[in-house]
């Protein structure tokens, strides 16, 4: 039986027009007389069971008015069937995994760099302005910074690193943030208190993995092998200074100077190490309390002695920016510290005028102080005690590390120590002051071995000149006869004199011996560091030319007039100079100046103008051959003073000198004459 005209007999209304007509009366019979003959069963069996794929979502059965059904399944889409039944043979399972592929590649779409770059932007903007609003409440947002740091790209790390830094600056309080107990944490407290208490510790967290983040990048400055990781390093060490410049008296400032000092110990000087010492220059000289100082002078002590001493002068001469230098009053050395003298008598007069008070009132007073402290500590107040003690303490750590490198010999720091110990002179007590002076003669002796031994062996020591460019032998030697007499100017006048018993004619007589070889030296107006400028196309050559870096940098001339002013003219009336030294210093620098350049020759006469000046009735009779007084001969190669007869000698050098062709040279010489004649 067929079964499509069977569909077209069944009609769900009658026609609303009319127009149609009714089925005959035989085909209506004929229909319900053939009913009884249908096989339904069979009919149902042969239907198509589906015309659209389902799928068998597992869903309950819904109760209708008809009974109960199965609620219908959504349809698969008919891209679905038709790559099933495609003559390729592709199932529907091959299909999925191919939906599936492309549902990963639409889930990560390709964004440019300059588009990452601003979106970042406009990230962290809105990230800082919801901080800056209200920082507790947002105080989630800064984890959303440290994800957007740990981007692959290069610009958009470098902006939220800097971001972090504009945002904990402005979030880190005044105070330090304490970690919280077990026990504090089960405190019954406020609900406001509980709220900043929460908001301190996940800013407390946040800056930790900052400051740990910035460590690592900074690593990588020395072993950067792309330029992305040199700049980013760059970025994190610049981020450590700017924190560690801005909020010293924050959480985690070890590991800030950690960064500082683990750049500061490498030998290559760029802009990044010029930041970091500059850095700390700055925070020695903004540091009030000490304990910058102390930490940072402790990290710096223990970086020189890992390094076995070898690194760059400039790190050594931060300490000539601590405060204690004008600040600290007592006397210290590398183990110990001279306390005040009043200390004992101050106690006393506290015993003797100690009250009676009750258990009760004694309890009360402690409780006062204990509040008192508390309020000290919240307002950040820098007690004079506490501060003593802490430049105490750093004084001992430099000394510590002069003397070290005094004992090492460490000839590329020979000249920052010993300047560096010129400037500390008036703090270093008298047990200190002798082993400096057994260090410094012990200096004197190796160059003037070094120096017979070059005299005895030219073409050797031409050779050596490569492997040693940075070995001044007279320009340590003037150092230290410097450093000798301005050890001594430090001390009490009356209590060296008694007590310490100190003879420095080892340095007198040295002084005296090195003064015709300095003459005839070519290099007299030249520093150590000028000897051969820059070259402007090197990378370094910016961060070298922009150091301000003042020490060591005088030339050996000034350095040779310094220390004949400190022979010659003490400032102490204890230090009287003999007749003798003062006429065989003289005649010998009236002669060398006769072989030294311009400039140099009329510092040696503005030297002399002054000596006359103080002397002149000592030593008028080397101008007059009538009124000499010594018998015999002058010898000018006698290395002892005395023993060289001075006054049977003549200075006759003047005449030269009046005949030279430098206008300025022949006023000097005017100058030194007349005060010779006035002195008569």
């Amino acid at each position: 039986m067929s079964h499509v005209p069977a569909a077209k007999k069944r009609r769900l209304s009658p026609p609303e027009d009319g127009l149609g007509s009714p089925p005959p009366k035989s085909h209506k019979s004929a229909f319900l007389s053939n009913a009884a003959e249908w096989d339904l069963e069979q009919d149902y069996e042969q239907r198509p069971r589906k015309l659209k794929k389902q799928k068998d979502n597992g869903r309950l059965l819904v109760k209708t008015a008809e009974g109960w059904i199965k609620n219908k399944a959504e349809p698969v889409e008919e891209k679905e069937e038709d790559g099933s039944d495609s003559f390729l043979g592709s199932g529907s399972d091959d299909a999925d995994e191919v939906d599936g592929d492309m549902e990963v590649v639409e889930e990560q779409p390709k964004v440019s760099q300059r588009q990452q770059i601003i979106e970042a932007k406009e990230e962290l903007a809105r990230i800082a302005s919801l901080v800056n609003e209200d920082p507790e409440e947002h105080i989630g947002s800064l984890k959303t910074l440290a994800q957007l740091a740990a981007s692959d790209n290069p610009t958009v790390k470098k902006l939220a690193l800097a971001a972090q830094v504009a945002i904990f600056k402005d979030l880190i309080p005044g105070y330090r943030i304490r970690p919280l107990a077990e026990e504090g944490l089960t405190d019954k407290v406020s609900k406001e208190v509980r709220k900043l208490r929460t908001f301190e510790q996940k800013l407390v967290s946040s800056y930790q993995a900052y400051v740990q983040d910035l460590g690592r990048l900074a690593k990588a400055s020395g072993i950067a092998k792309t330029e992305a990781t040199a700049s980013i390093a760059t970025v994190a060490i610049s981020c450590a200074c700017n924190l560690l410049t801005a909020v010293p008296h924050f959480n985690f400032r070890g590991d800030l100077l950690k960064i500082l000092v683990g750049k500061l110990s490498t030998k290559r000087i760029d802009g990044d190490f010029t930041k970091c010492r500059e850095t700390l220059e700055t925070l020695f000289e903004n540091d009030e309390d000490g304990n910058v100082s102390l930490d940072a002078v402790t990290m710096l002590t223990k970086m020189m002695k890992g390094k076995n001493y070898h690194f760059d002068e400039s790190v050594l001469n931060t300490f000539l920016h601590l405060r204690l230098l004008s600040e600290f009053g007592s006397k210290a050395s590398y183990n110990s510290v001279d306390k005040p003298t009043d200390d004992a008598s101050q106690a006393k007069q506290l015993k003797q005028k100690r009250e009676f008070r009750t258990k009760k009132l004694r309890k009360l007073l402690k409780e006062r102080k204990a509040i008192e402290k508390e309020m000290k500590e919240a307002d950040a107040t820098v007690g004079h005690e506490e501060r003593d003690r802490m430049q105490a303490e750093t004084l001992k750590m430099v000394f510590v590390a002069y003397f070290r490198i005094l004992k090492a010999r460490s000839q590329k720091l020979m000249g920052a120590v010993l300047e560096g110990l010129a400037r500390y002179a008036h703090l270093i007590n008298q047990n200190f002051f002798g082993d400096i002076l057994e260090a410094l003669r012990d200096i004197i002796s190796t160059a003037e071995v070094s120096a017979a031994a070059e005299a005895e062996d030219e073409d050797d020591a031409e050779d050596e000149e490569d492997d040693v460019p940075d070995r001044n032998l007279t320009r340590e030697s003037l150092l230290c006869v410097i450093t000798a007499f301005a050890l001594l100017q430090g001390q009490d006048a009356a209590s060296a004199a008694s007590t310490l018993k100190l003879d420095l004619s080892f340095f007198i007589t040295h002084l005296y011996r090195t003064l015709h070889p300095v003459a005839l030296n070519a290099d007299i107006e030249l520093s150590a560091k000028s000897l051969h400028l820059p070259d402007p196309h090197t990378p370094d050559a910016q961060a070298l030319s922009t150091a301000s870096n003042k020490i060591n940098v005088q030339t050996t001339v000034v350095l040779l007039i310094r220390s004949l002013s400190s022979v010659l003219l003490p400032q102490t009336a204890l230090r009287a100079v003999p007749p003798v030294r003062i006429a065989a210093f003289c005649k010998q620098l009236m002669t060398i100046s006769l072989q030294l350049p311009e400039k140099s020759c009329v510092a040696m006469l503005g030297l002399l103008t002054k000596v006359t000046k103080a002397h002149g009735g000592k030593i008028g009779a080397l101008w007059y051959t009538e009124e000499r007084r010594g018998d015999g001969v002058f010898d000018a190669l006698k290395p002892e003073i005395e023993g060289s007869n001075p006054f049977a000698g003549t200075i006759w050098e003047g005449e030269l000198l009046r005949k030279h062709f430098s206008p300025t040279v022949r006023d000097a010489v005017v100058g030194v004459e007349k005060n010779v004649v006035g002195a008569r």
